[in-house]
């Protein structure tokens, strides 16, 4: 994933109202784009991505590098996205997980994600993994972050992130697999 104008960074430190302008226009939509598939709602994935601007306009002292501005806002997403998680239900801390790491390769579950429609049955699998799972899909295929930075993102270990993308690519494998047997036995009620 690449990261912003360390420019920018500089003169929003300065408080230039043109700078942070830019890197709310560089930033919106990956950050949309990373929330959106976390929250599955566009009004509380657009009040979230809102929280983290007000937030990174806060806290922007805080930032030790310029060079890690993205990787930073991705991390203030994330910690917005568990706080709706916790206030919406009653779940245990949806970052917990056992840590049971395992080699890690870049490729999706399948060719399933070649064919447009079959784009929308992997995003309605991913959907349904636990957040923390769904997290790390989404953070390391679709927004390309690197394995380090997911683990900085998400203040976890790598262990941990190798062994929630492993599950969580297991899982989606096997969803997948199961969905391509059934289209396959009935494959008229399987549109219906």
């Amino acid at each position: 994933m690449g990261e912003v104008d360390n420019n920018l960074v500089q003169a929003a430190r300065r408080g230039d109202a043109d700078a942070w302008d830019g890197l709310f226009q560089a930033c919106q939509l990956p950050l949309y784009a990373f929330v959106i598939k976390m929250v599955r709602n566009e009004s509380t994935a657009l009040d979230i991505v809102q929280e983290t601007f007000i937030a990174a306009t806060r806290h922007l002292g805080s930032l030790r590098e310029d060079g890690r501005f993205l990787s930073w806002m991705f991390s203030i997403a994330r910690q917005n996205c568990t706080a709706h998680w916790r206030r919406t239900r009653n779940d245990p801390d949806p970052t917990a997980e056992a840590n049971d790491p395992e080699a890690v390769d870049d490729t999706l579950p399948g060719d399933l994600l070649l064919a447009a429609e079959q784009q929308e049955l992997l995003h309605e699998h991913l959907a349904r993994l636990s957040e923390p799972h769904r997290e790390v899909v989404v953070l390391f295929f679709l927004e390309e972050f690197s394995l380090e930075e997911i683990a900085e993102i998400t203040e976890s270990k790598i262990g941990t992130v190798k062994s929630r993308l492993h599950y969580a690519k297991k899982t989606l494998r096997q969803r997948l697999e199961k969905e391509d047997e059934i289209t396959k036995r009935d494959p008229v009620g399987a549109s219906r």
